[in-house]
């Protein structure tokens, strides 16, 4: 097969008109899912086939509704405090517990607190009983014939007990729709350790597993496919044979080993090979048997979007049930998103409520980055038509967290440092209805944040080149007409990571004007940036020299890790991210790291909730094992 042929997926169907075609054309071949009859005490979370009628009533009886004595009411006609009437056992009464049941002769119930015992055999009353008091009647909680449930109602615990009550023992339900998934790949294996250079761990069949079972459907996952024909076609049949629907992860693209669209092709119609959408551009909508087949892309975000856009509107088909509606929210954009006329693109969001206003800010758009998903509270469509939004735009999100969660969320921007991470666990820990969300855009962007009100912290650490100082200039400089305050919250080293065993043999800034030596730098904005611009000029280095110099990344790990991986020889970061990555680290300065925030906010019940926690022996204590951290000050609060 030519690359010619392999590029053949070149259509960019749009979204809706896609799954539009695809539901008319597998509804025409598809002989839906059958219905199933299950014990009733398994049926939790099932919906009936049928509507479901009582068989017996309930209580089928006359029963006694409280502990005392069943009489015939007449008998105790004028009975009163100034005339009690005795009554004799078996003639005028007989004792009964509750739920005992009621002799057609006797149609009343007085309680054993009403009565007075003479003797074994004689009880006194004083107080005359109504017909049928204390008395639960043939049929009063449900009457033989009657409706139990109606069909298709998903069956709650109470009605287990419903269904058993009227005496049902088996219920038709509907079956679940059995979905059979196929992760493909020569380079993914299952979790192991030590895990080999060049595998990935197989994670995307565990989620859409999960994703299924949220959409009541059942999935099934076979073994790893290696990237081989033959091997990717018996999967498919397989799968088809033994299930509704079939999703094919990964090799739906156009690459050299990406075979799956060939074998649909060959054992079965492909109606769709490229979608609208970013990402997930390379989905496959095929049919095989008369069952629909779905090819997935192998990247994390990509896959997870396909399969909620595509995957699950088709589950819901087959059903015959309605999707569950995704709960919608209008937000501020906090930052400019540009987007391709070419794609109906889903950008993951981070969400929270900022003085009564709800802001969105935008997470890395990278179809391989899992963590954005893990991170994002909702998802911002941008539609092919549009080039994308500006900043302060009103913008509409789809909410993977509820609202409640959202408002009870604590907004943090601006500068990344492990002990942020460590915070938002301990926070969380010590109050479950309270959560910490942070991005990391650097210490000018907290400050930008702030400054537009699009958070209720910023982790700074900006040093002042003239005063020396760090942080409290940079407030005063962009705050001057509003009350600020700063939460200190640690000191720390920060310095030049470098491989274990310093191979290049490192020793100062100065080293990085050394050929042999690559570096890896922080983003425009980010405090340790900032910090190396300003040492690099007092000791009147040329950062354009310096090579690595324009390779940024975001967070202080994410500069270890590069190094860990060989991919730069050092970079300026915390002794943190060095000791966690197990890297060496050369110690150059120590700097504030602290929470700017304003100064009213130290009066709500979040920010004293997450004081007690910044000040507590064992965040401090935590803090304190991670190497590299002055907390001397920790907790202590500046008005600026």
């Amino acid at each position: 097969m030519t690359k010619k042929d392999r590029n053949l997926y070149l259509t960019n169907t749009p979204l809706q008109q896609a799954m539009e075609e695809y539901l008319h054309l597998i509804s025409q071949s598809f002989v839906g899912v059958s219905d199933e009859t299950i014990m009733v005490q398994e049926a939790l979370g099932r919906k009936t086939a049928s509507p479901v009628f009582a068989k017996v009533s309930a209580p089928h009886y006359n029963a006694a509704a409280m502990d005392g004595i069943a009489v015939d009411a007449s008998i105790t006609n004028g009975a009163s405090e100034t005339n009690p009437i005795q009554l004799k056992i078996d003639r005028d009464y007989t004792v009964v517990n509750t739920g005992a049941p009621l002799t057609m002769e006797r149609n009343a119930v007085i309680m054993v607190e009403d009565i007075v015992e003479l003797d074994h055999e004689t009880v006194e009353i004083r107080g005359a009983a109504s017909p049928w008091q204390h008395v639960r009647p043939v049929g009063e909680d449900m009457v033989k014939g009657e409706l139990i449930l109606s069909e298709n109602h998903m069956i709650r615990p109470q009605d287990i007990a419903a269904l058993l009550t009227g005496g049902i023992g088996w219920v038709k339900v509907k079956r679940k729709i059995a979905v059979g998934v196929i992760p493909t790949g020569s380079e993914i294996t299952e979790l192991i350790d030590p895990l080999p250079e060049g595998k990935i761990i197989e994670s995307n069949s565990k989620m859409f597993q999960a994703l299924l079972s949220s959409y009541e459907a059942m999935g099934i996952t076979y073994p790893i496919v290696k990237d081989e024909p033959e091997k990717i076609r018996l999967a498919i049949e397989k799968a088809v044979d033994e299930n509704d629907l079939v999703v094919v992860n990964a090799g739906s693209s156009a690459g050299t080993k990406d075979y799956t669209v060939d074998v649909l092709r060959e054992i079965g119609n492909v109606f769709t090979h490229g979608v609208a959408i970013k990402p997930g551009k390379p989905a496959i909508l095929a049919e095989v048997k008369g069952k629909p087949v779905v090819g997935i892309p192998g990247y994390p975000v990509s896959a997870y979007v396909v399969f909620e856009q595509m995957v699950k509107p088709l589950v819901y088909e087959l059903q015959n049930q309605k999707p569950i509606q995704v709960e919608k929210l209008k937000a501020t954009l906090a930052r400019r998103i540009i987007s391709s006329l070419k794609h109906e693109e889903f950008v993951r969001v981070k969400v929270g409520k900022v003085d009564e206003r709800w802001i969105a800010t935008p997470l890395n758009r990278g179809a391989g980055v899992t963590m954005s998903l893990v991170r994002a509270d909702g998802i911002l469509r941008i539609p092919q038509s549009t080039e994308g939004y500006d900043k302060g735009d009103n913008v509409e999100i789809e909410l993977s967290r509820s609202k409640e969660d959202l408002s009870n969320t604590i907004v943090s921007v601006g500068s990344h440092d492990l002990v942020m991470d460590l915070l938002a666990n301990e926070l969380q820990k010590k109050n479950d209805n309270l959560a910490l969300s942070s991005a990391h855009v650097g210490s000018m962007g907290g400050i930008i944040a702030m400054k537009q009100k699009e958070c209720h912290l910023a982790p700074i650490h900006l040093l002042d080149e003239i005063s020396g100082e760090y942080n409290i200039d940079y407030v005063r400089k962009y705050f001057a007409n509003e009350q600020m305050s700063m939460i200190k919250l640690v000191k720390r080293s920060q310095g030049l990571m470098v491989q274990k065993g310093n191979p290049k043999e490192i020793t100062s800034l100065e080293d990085l004007n050394r050929k042999d030596i690559s570096m890896i730098n922080r983003q425009k904005g980010a405090g340790t940036r900032i910090l190396l611009d300003y040492m690099l000029k007092t000791k009147k280095m040329d950062p354009n020299l310096l090579q690595g110099y324009q390779r940024e990344m975001t967070t202080h790990m994410a500069v270890a890790v590069a190094i860990k991986n060989n991919t730069a020889d050092c970079g300026l970061g915390v002794e943190s991210a060095a000791k966690a990555m197990e890297l060496d680290f050369i110690p150059i300065a120590w700097e504030e790291y602290d929470l700017l925030t304003p100064k009213y906010m130290l009066e709500t019940k979040e920010v004293k909730k997450l004081l007690e926690v910044v000040r507590s022996d064992s965040f401090v204590k935590q803090i304190m094992s991670l190497g590299g951290y002055d907390c001397s000050q920790i907790g202590k609060t500046i008005l600026i």
